[in-house]
């Protein structure tokens, strides 16, 4: 049973209300009951075990009956659940006897069906004197279990109709509520869970929860012909934690409004619970008809890309104070994707209307809500949605420098260096982001990003810097966006979220922050030799011990950097492959022994040395010093650590692609704010052209139309034809066809298609597709 019976579709043809009007004219239904029976039997209303489904039919007359179809008898008292004759046994249930401290330890633990009568005197008894709720009647579908072992019984499962509305859960999922009605069947709800408080079993409730989800969907099945999609449970927070859901990897939604499935008068009179909800299948919306990225559930890492639908999957629905704000943001994002780095003259294509309606919402006043965090907050969502997918998802932080200088009149812009020897003071932003990426490198989005303005700090203040608190440092920015991790990783248990961090974030107080909550852990790269003992440093400490393993690594390419202001030249190194020998040590790092930080305890940590067998002539050896809170048990950690750390580099590039790609240092406003506003919306641009090249790279076999649409294809396809290509079916063979647009030569010597010639093939393939559709629409046209 796919969907739910349409009952009241059925019931509503005239036909249908003519024969129930019929029923009750002819004085011989006594109640809906009867009712119910007789209208169920002439349409054949019945469930797949061959049941009539009286209750249904029962709600789809009350519903006719309200729009004044027709009158129906007066309903008989209703049973609230708590006036019922219960099964019970003569006296309490034995207690469990030597039951083992962990469950891992537990003999012949089982699950039982409960079917005799017997069972069912059982649980009604574990429930009525132990459940804090107490027993009730099970509403609809309903399976239940004892928790049967060696020692006793364990306690008790029941499952019953799942809530009729229930807020969260209806957002998660993302149906409406045509949908909720067909496929609210699939949704069964964990009416009791009980474990025994006289058993003391560390990991009981969450072992038994994994038992009870793997065999719940045969169980039912056997018992309804059809298979239940999803499970949900209320933890009333007052007594659990909640705990044993999360170990099991259900996932909390929220929290109730307290009302009950019979609170007809709206008195939300019941206590507030936490909603957990764990899906037996994975494609569960796919199967109720929904689109791949409807609801809050977690995404894949392509999925809502494809260059039809992105921006409005991106930036659809900002709250910026005006809906039309929100329709032209999209818009917009849409048609600079397209060209990143024209000028939105040329990017509008001269359409006057068009650019003054851009100017006129980036120049909206500073105070209003069209702000960088509310331009950035759908992206957010998305990137959540697409890290709760993940098993593990690297959080890279760093500050880049932006440079507005030119922009003489440009109000709220920083100092950013120290003025040069023509008394020019440069003038910019410093952006702070952090950047997801899966645990291979493909970019997931942004989780947050900001532009910060240190603390200057007055002439009058003589504190020295380790007097001074972190929050008025430029430093405490690192321990935000910590904080901003471990906030989302609340929201999704089954993720690990490593914070990865260059040089700038080895500080104490960013260890001490991630102690106090170790959800997140962190990977940084060290800058700091610390003193272990007199006479003792780190980096030398392990570079004397034995070498524990040796990996062969790549070494991307890196173009020549001059020198600018404080920041050194860096030289060009041509791309290559190498080994690394691997060195691992656990060690404390120390607090510093004066100022505000001196009585903290030290913070235990593990380092990971890399540095390369054998590099180039004329090449400098790769060396990595890497502080971890991941605890390396062997040499496995310490290369995954390594590898890791290597996608830090992800961050740099998409910083390369927002300056030379999508020109943001090119940008023209008369203040900070709406700066900001322009650049918030290139930060989600070069972020899915990141996610195109590394596509190409990493998962060339995907389906081409996670990327492109039908007409793109169709022009893509045409042109292989034409030129002997591979059909750009897939991901990788259309971007290959897109960087030849672009000018790639695809010489054996060639390295990968780069952003530049990937954006000019890019940009020509919207011609040509554009184009292409005209050239079909003249066709349809003419016949």
């Amino acid at each position: 049973m796919e969907k739910q019976n349409l009952i009241k579709q059925t019931l509503s043809q005239p036909a249908s209300i003519e024969y129930v009007k019929e029923l009750l004219e002819s004085k011989q239904i006594p109640n809906r009951a009867k009712l119910s029976e007789k209208v169920c039997e002439h349409f054949d209303f019945v469930d797949t075990r061959g049941y009539q489904q009286k209750s249904s039919c029962l709600i789809a007359l009350g519903e006719l009956e309200a729009v004044g179809h027709f009158i129906l008898p007066e309903p008989t008292k209703r049973n609230d659940g708590k006036n019922f004759s219960l099964h019970r046994l003569p006296g309490p249930v034995p207690e469990p006897l030597a039951v083992p401290v962990k469950a891992g330890d537990v003999k012949g633990l089982k699950l039982v069906i409960v079917t005799t009568d017997e069972q069912k005197r059982i649980w009604n008894e574990l429930m009525f004197c132990e459940h804090p709720r107490g027993s009730t009647l099970f509403v609809g579908r309903q399976l239940k279990y004892l928790i049967d072992s060696d020692y006793g019984w364990l306690g008790g499962i029941g499952f019953a109709a799942s809530a009729l509305h229930l807020a969260e859960r209806d957002k998660w999922i993302g149906w409406d509520h045509a949908q909720r009605k067909d496929y609210l069947h699939r949704v069964i709800g964990m009416s009791r869970f009980l474990i025994r408080k006289s058993v003391n079993c560390q990991n009981l409730a969450s072992m038994v929860l994994g038992v009870v989800m793997k065999a719940l969907p045969n169980d039912f099945e056997s018992k309804y012909n059809f298979r239940p999609w999803l499970v949900e449970s209320f933890v009333d927070t007052a007594h659990f934690d909640g705990a044993c859901y999360k170990a099991s990897n259900w996932r909390l939604l929220g929290t109730t409004c307290g009302r009950g499935r019979q609170d007809r008068k709206m008195e939300a009179s019941l206590s507030h619970k936490d909603i957990y909800i764990y899906p037996l299948i994975d494609n569960f919306r796919q199967r109720m008809g929904l689109n791949v990225i409807a609801g809050m559930g977690a995404l894949g890492p392509t999925d809502g890309v494809d260059s039809d639908n992105w921006a409005e999957n991106e930036f659809g629905g900002a709250p910026l104070g005006d809906k039309r704000l929100s329709e032209r943001l999209v818009n917009i994002a849409t048609a600079k994707s397209n060209t990143p780095s024209a000028s939105i003259g040329e990017v509008l294509k001269g359409d006057k209307a068009a650019i003054k309606g851009y100017y006129r919402m980036i120049e909206r006043p500073d105070e209003s809500a069209f702000t960088m965090e509310n331009v950035l907050l759908p992206h957010r969502k998305q990137t959540i949605r697409r890290m709760q997918g993940q098993r593990t998802a690297l959080c890279i932080q760093d500050t880049s420098v932006l440079n507005y200088t030119h922009l003489e009149d440009c109000e709220g812009l920083d100092q950013i260096t120290g003025g040069n020897q023509t008394g020019v003071v440069p003038k910019g932003l410093f952006l702070h982001s952090t950047f997801v990426t899966d645990s291979k490198g493909l970019p997931l989005g942004i989780l947050k990003s900001r532009t910060i303005s240190p603390v200057k700090k007055s002439k009058d203040d003589k504190r020295l810097s380790k007097d001074i608190p972190i929050e008025e440092k430029k430093t405490f920015t690192w321990i935000e966006h910590h904080r901003d991790m471990v906030e989302v990783a609340a929201a999704m248990p089954n993720a690990r979220l490593i914070n990865i961090c260059d040089r700038e974030g080895d500080f104490f107080e960013l260890f001490d922050e991630q102690r106090r909550n170790p959800r997140v852990e962190l990977l940084i790269r060290a800058s700091h030799d610390r003193r272990l003992a007199p006479g003792r440093k780190l980096f030398s400490e392990i570079r004397a011990l034995p070498v524990q393993n040796v990996i062969s690594i790549h070494v991307p390419r890196k173009s020549a950097r001059p020198k600018k202001s404080k920041q050194k030249a860096s030289p060009a190194r041509k791309e290559r492959n190498t080994e690394l020998e691997i060195r691992y040590m656990s060690f404390q790092i120390k607090s510093p022994k004066q100022g505000l930080l001196a009585d903290k305890e030290p913070v235990d940590l593990w380092i990971v040395h890399a540095v390369e067998k054998n590099p180039p002539e004329g090449n400098k050896a790769i060396e990595w010093f890497l502080l971890t809170t991941i605890k390396i048990n062997n040499t496995s950690d310490a290369e995954e650590c390594l590898r890791w750390y290597s996608k830090r580099w992800q961050i740099e590039e998409w910083h390369r692609v927002l300056k030379s790609g999508c020109r943001i240092e090119k940008l023209a406003n008369k203040t900070a704010d709406r700066l900001r506003r322009a650049i918030a919306i290139n930060l989600v641009i070069a972020w899915r052209i990141m996610l195109m090249k590394q596509m190409y790279r990493k998962t060339p076999e995907l389906p081409a139309k996670v990327l492109f649409s039908d007409t793109e294809i169709l022009t893509l396809k045409a042109y292989a034809k034409k030129k002997g290509y591979p059909s750009p079916d897939t991901v990788g063979a259309a971007i290959f066809i897109v960087a030849k647009f672009g000018g790639y030569l695809a010489r054996k010597s060639d390295p990968p298609p780069g952003d530049q010639i990937l954006w000019r093939g890019y940009t020509t393939l919207q011609i040509m597709a554009a184009g292409f559709e005209l050239m079909l629409e003249l066709m349809n046209d003419e016949g």
